[in-house]
């Protein structure tokens, strides 16, 4: 019996019609899973090697860049203030800049036009599969075959072989370079501000003979045939030839059997410092100035004929070597982007883009506006992952970059191990400078990560 506050007694629990439950029992709490031991073991090998792999060298990393090149002599922040006061530091800086900048921005943006296109194309399985095929080889096996694809000789680099092709099929002039008049008296040419012009004025039926020495085998064309004397006639005409008769003999200044002409070039009448005309040199050498007015001429070659062949772009040199290093990063890394794009694009609602095209937005539309923002996170991923891989590039640099124009090339990775185990011993500069990238590359990684967590929630 229980008393209530109003004085009257409540009945027992038996007889208000329930059985007496005794005393409360706390509910035991039952754990999911293994327990934090279990985890603990199995946790251990791996944080055991990442304390070994990773946290042992970034703490060692930072305290040895408090020291110079001896281990006992401590310089402070010293190094980290060379890396900012170096001159060759702050080239190696720029050249981080340069990469962090254009790379990532053309890797993703041709990783989005592949993803795109394949779309459209019925063979786009093959197109991946070459686009892609690049990831399957090493950066330093990729540093070697852009070496020879650089290479300045067009025979051997085929970058330049592209070129040159391209330019011969436009141009069709003939380079002689080294090409030069016979000195002497007795040669009736003679050099003048980088031309050959006849020393007399020649005059209508007058042929004239323009002998040229010094002509490589090389260049010679392949369609020069056996120089043809000038005859007298009514026009303006003459014969350009390599002066030259093979094994000795032969007549200086006369055209000799043996003696081939000089093909495609050009020769310009001059009369009064004036150009009255042109005219091209057969197979022969032969050429003839037509509806040329009578008057005394100064027939001239100019400089144009002496000037060497276009033989393609210094890839490998201090100006071109960023930008040519940078294309073999691209070829190498532009088929991961489109693989992540196009997995990204494929995942995109259909719905969306017909409704687009329904309510008659164009193809260009319905990329600007709808494709691009939904894929927006795919190619913010794809843009932090290749900033992480720019700043991160050593190989490429160091297998395309000739020994010369490495100053000009580096990069701070190759920097940081060029310091430490290249030849200059400085291991204390070199921890600087390992810490000043794993700054650089933090917060990208910072970044990726948390776009990663977030994309899971």
């Amino acid at each position: 019996m229980t008393e209530r506050l109003d004085g009257r007694q409540d009945p027992p629990a038996e007889i208000a019609g329930g059985p007496s439950t005794g005393p409360a029992e706390t509910p035991r709490t039952r754990r999911l899973g293994p327990s934090p031991a279990v985890a603990i073991v199995f946790l251990l090998p791996a944080a055991l090697l990442l304390g070994i792999w990773v946290v042992y060298p970034i703490v060692y990393s930072i305290f040895r860049s408090l020291f110079g090149a001896d281990p006992a002599e401590f310089v402070g922040l010293g190094n980290y203030a060379e890396i900012f006061s170096d001159q060759a530091m702050l080239t190696t800086i720029r050249n981080n800049l340069i990469w962090v900048v254009v790379a990532p921005i053309v890797v993703t943006t041709l990783g989005l036009i592949f993803a795109v296109l394949t779309e459209r194309i019925k063979w786009a399985t093959a197109f991946k599969l070459i686009v892609f095929m690049p990831m399957a080889v090493s950066l330093m096996a990729a540093g070697v075959i852009f070496r020879l694809v650089y290479e300045e000789n067009p025979d051997k680099g085929l970058a330049n072989a592209i070129l040159t092709t391209v330019s011969d099929t436009f141009s069709s002039s003939q380079g002689y370079p080294e090409a030069r008049p016979r000195e002497g008296d007795q040669s009736p040419v003679a050099a003048q501000n980088g031309a050959i012009v006849t020393k007399q004025p020649a005059q209508a039926g007058q042929p004239v003979l323009m002998p040229i020495v010094g002509v490589k085998p090389d260049v010679m064309p392949g369609n020069a045939r056996p120089a043809k004397a000038p005859a007298a006639g009514d026009g303006l005409s003459g014969t350009v030839w390599f002066d030259f008769t093979p094994g000795g003999g032969g007549q200086s200044g006369a055209v000799d059997g043996t003696e081939k002409g000089l093909p495609g070039m050009t020769v310009e009448a001059v009369q009064n410092g004036q150009v009255a005309a042109t005219a091209t040199t057969a197979e022969d050498g032969s050429f003839r100035f037509a509806g040329l007015p009578a008057g005394s001429y100064v027939v001239r070659l100019p400089q144009s004929n002496f000037e060497a062949s276009y033989g393609g772009l210094t890839w490998l040199g201090p100006t071109l070597i960023t930008p040519a290093i940078i294309g073999a990063f691209v070829w190498v890394w532009a088929g991961f982007a489109m693989v992540l794009i196009a997995a990204g694009l494929a995942a995109i609602p259909r719905d969306a883009l017909e409704a687009a095209r329904i309510d008659g937005a164009s193809e260009w539309q319905v990329f600007r506006r709808i494709t691009v923002p939904l894929l927006s996170p795919v190619l913010l991923v794809v843009f932090v992952t290749m900033i992480i891989n720019t700043l991160k590039v050593f190989d490429l640099v160091f297998i395309i970059a000739p020994a010369s124009v490495q100053p000009q090339a580096n990069v701070v990775a190759l920097e940081m191990w060029r310091v430490s185990f290249g030849g200059g011993n400085n291991q204390g500069l070199g921890s600087a400078l390992a810490i000043f990238l794993l700054i650089l590359v933090l917060p990208f990684m910072i970044m990726n990560i948390r776009r990663f967590r977030r994309d899971e929630s």
